[in-house]
């Protein structure tokens, strides 16, 4: 019953997410163009609760923009509407 650490992710909020996501992109120099949003999405069987949609991306940069928001959505996990109300309230 020992929980695996290094598996867990990180909480965030959509604002930090979209930063996290922008600062990758802009790393890479074909993905500096790339146009995108977060979305919230139900929690699906891999724990994830949140998407990029990207509007706007060449086509050079489809492979390497989706392996930068993969390894990111790997790490985070959005925060819940719950926990951010229980941390204001404190």
């Amino acid at each position: 019953m020992h929980a695996d650490l290094t598996s867990a992710k990180t909480p965030v909020t959509l604002d930090e997410i979209w930063t996290r996501v922008h600062y990758a992109l802009a790393r890479h120099p074909l993905c500096r163009e790339v146009l995108f949003d977060v979305v919230r999405t139900p929690r699906n069987a891999r724990g994830g609760n949140w998407t990029v949609s990207m509007n706007s991306i060449a086509p050079q940069a489809i492979w390497e923009a989706s392996d930068i928001v993969a390894d990111i959505q790997e790490a985070y996990d959005l925060v819940t509407e719950i926990c951010r109300s229980d941390a204001l309230a404190a």
